[in-house]
């Protein structure tokens, strides 16, 4: 089987995982898999003191595989639930994550990136909550929570992408680099970290967590009841087909 997940140690303490999975680095099961192996892999080792996440082929994540989506309909909330489960293993990491966004980072790219602590981000750059294209959401509370309602409801309930500017501007992204010296960026960055006390940064990424969660598991159970509904929607239904037909959907409210 082709991996999907490439992990290198290019520096002391510094790991760099790389989705590569083309042409899109859709977030199938298998490359779900291997990132939540790779991640588990490392994270035993605690000579690791940061982490950098990115994505081959000039595109960091074009979300859920929704030809995969199409054939496997009937499993849909387990596969919500293993997308969730991957998103908090990230976000509760030991050590600091670092995104390096290059191109698309769509739906379940999107809250991959948001999951990360810090995002870097090329001029190419895109970030679109596309929940709403395909009859489901994502991102309603890690979007909200790092750029502010207001901002994230223009991205939430419209579904369209925001470059790597705008995204600088709503403070999505920290720092905007050309693609070819993205990737250093985003290790000089780990690098330092690494430089740190660890227990130090340990300590504040898990406190800075906690400061700015405010019931969790109730947003979570509250979210989880909006998509059993819309699971079970002919308008999701629609959505997919629509996309794997490529054509306009044609949306009913049932």
């Amino acid at each position: 089987m082709t991996e999907t997940i490439a992990t290198t140690r290019p520096a002391p303490h510094v790991a760099l995982i790389e989705l590569a999975n083309p042409p899109s680095n859709a977030l199938n099961d298998a490359t779900r898999g291997a990132l939540l192996a790779a991640l588990e892999g490392l994270d035993g080792d605690l000579d690791l003191r940061a982490l950098v996440l990115t994505g081959a082929g000039g595109i960091f994540c074009a979300g859920d595989d929704l030809r995969e989506v199409a054939a496997l309909n009937h499993r849909m909330k387990h596969r919500l639930a293993e997308f969730a489960d991957l998103f908090a293993r990230i976000e509760s990491y030991r050590v600091p994550v670092i995104a390096a966004i290059e191109g698309a980072a769509m739906g379940g790219g999107l809250e991959l990136a948001l999951c990360c602590d810090i995002r870097l981000a090329s001029p190419d750059a895109r970030f679109a909550a596309a929940g709403v294209n395909v009859g489901l959401m994502a991102s309603v509370h890690r979007l909200p929570r790092l750029i502010g309602a207001a901002r994230a409801k223009a991205m939430l309930l419209t579904g369209r992408a925001v470059d790597a500017e705008t995204a600088l501007a709503y403070g999505l992204v920290t720092e905007i680099h050309p693609a070819r010296t993205l990737r250093q960026a985003a290790l000089d960055l780990a690098r330092h970290i690494a430089t740190r006390a660890p227990l130090s940064v340990e300590a504040a990424k898990r406190q800075i967590g906690r400061a700015i969660d405010i019931a969790p598991a109730e947003a979570q159970a509250s979210q989880d009841e909006d998509l059993d509904r819309l699971l079970a929607s002919a308008d999701h239904r629609e959505a997919v087909a629509a996309f794997l037909a490529k054509r306009q959907p044609i949306f009913s409210r049932s």
